[in-house]
């Protein structure tokens, strides 16, 4: 290695993208076109900083696999950062493979928690847990991979609704920014930090709508009263959880009818909410009863619905005296998607709706919707669109975003 490479290795570690390209930016061989990939990308110049990491891999000899693999994992991290989630995982595992054979353990294990930190972001929270206990992160010699270790179990934690656990992982996530003085690490602690003092939902009661951060969202939720959960879609009673998410009718039923809790709804009200109808006829009735009849039977374990003369009613059972509403911090439809956008990130269209577990399709028209509605701009064209919208502030969307609660 010459000395102008060692220098700007030096200089990126220092987080100085600028001084390193002053050494490498007019030399083309593969450790320089590494390090100015590397470079832009700290610079944020994501595709540029792709297409130099790729050349860079390609330059490498058979001889030199460790650094081709240090160049699939540096482009790994610039895919997350530009949001595009569709690569294959087994490319980024096998690159770890590759580096831990040849003994460079601190880059590998930079590429499993970039894999955790892509199922963070696609919501699955159980494979990310179980990604993220199988790595020894105790002995780190490295502050900054000791502080995204932290960040990705105190992510975990937070969507799980394990807020002590969580603030304890921030804790020591803040003593490695600090360690490694990396300013965007530093940042990404105090942002994940706020979301512990910020409203995150809004508990409906007596015809008002009650602000709740997170340790009271947990406790609501470990009270044993019957909650009905419209971050989430469904009802919860202690450890049990019912979801409607994939049944809109039968939640917008249960949504009135806790609204009017300890009262009844009357049907004109529920047929209004439930099916979209202002002048109700005997069809639409009819349609109420069969509904109220599915309805029963999936809450029977939690609660009774009981039939009056104007409507129905809510009648918990057991230790569940009461019924609880909890609403997300936004109301709408594309709700989640808005969650998604609220980190400030470009995402692509193919991105979300891996994200969301909804079509392409689907994903285009809500976005329709919310750019009319001046929420959300895009920039780029055709494959190169991205999404963008300004983050969300008061509050966090923390509860909104995909599999943010345990289902079970």
């Amino acid at each position: 290695m010459d000395s102008l490479i060692a220098a700007a290795g030096r200089a990126l570690v220092a987080g100085d993208a600028l001084g390193a390209l002053k050494r490498v930016a007019l030399r083309n061989d593969p450790p320089a076109l590494a390090l100015r990939g590397i470079a832009m990308a700290q610079l944020g110049e994501w595709a540029r900083a792709r297409e130099l990491l790729r050349r860079a891999a390609r330059g490498f000899g058979a001889h030199e696999a460790p650094s081709r693999a240090r160049c699939v994992v540096a482009e790994a991290e610039v895919a997350l950062a530009m949001r595009e989630l569709g690569g294959a995982p087994r490319t980024l595992a096998t690159a770890a493979a590759a580096l831990d054979a040849h003994g460079d353990h601190a880059n590998a294990m930079h590429a499993r928690l970039i894999a955790v930190r892509r199922l963070l972001l696609l919501g699955r929270l159980d494979a990310a847990a179980t990604a993220l206990a199988r790595l020894d992160t105790h002995g780190l010699a490295s502050p900054s991979l000791v502080a995204v270790a932290e960040l990705a179990a105190a992510e975990i934690a937070l969507r799980s609704l394990r807020t002590s656990v969580a603030r304890e992982a921030l804790m020591r996530a803040r003593l490695a920014a600090n360690r490694s003085r990396i300013s965007a690490l530093i940042a990404e602690v105090d942002a994940l930090q706020a979301t512990l003092d910020r409203p995150a939902a809004r508990r409906w009661q007596a015809g008002e709508a009650v602000p709740l951060r997170l340790a009271e969202v947990q406790t609501l939720l470990a009270s044993g009263v019957l909650v009905v959960d419209a971050c989430r879609r469904g009802l919860r009673s202690g450890g049990a959880w019912w979801s409607l998410a994939r049944r809109p009718v039968l939640f917008a039923l249960v949504r009135a009818l806790a609204e009017g809790w300890p009262g009844d709804v009357g049907r004109d009200d529920l047929i209004a909410r439930a099916f979209r109808m202002r002048r109700p006829d005997e069809t639409h009735r009819a349609r109420l009863r069969v509904e109220i009849g599915r309805l029963r039977a999936l809450v029977a374990p939690l609660a009774r619905i009981e039939a009056s003369a104007r409507g129905f009613a809510f009648v918990p059972r057991g230790e569940s005296a009461a019924v609880v509403l909890l609403l997300p911090p936004i109301e709408g439809d594309e709700a989640s998607l808005q969650a998604l956008l609220d980190d400030g990130a470009a995402w692509s269209t193919s991105a979300l709706a891996l994200a969301l577990g909804h079509s392409q399709r689907t994903v285009q028209r809500a976005l329709a919707a919310l750019e009319a509605a001046g929420k959300v701009r895009s920039i780029g064209r055709a494959r190169a669109q991205r999404w963008l919208s300004k983050p969300l502030t008061g509050f966090t969307t923390i509860l909104l975003l995909p599999a943010s609660l345990p289902l079970a």
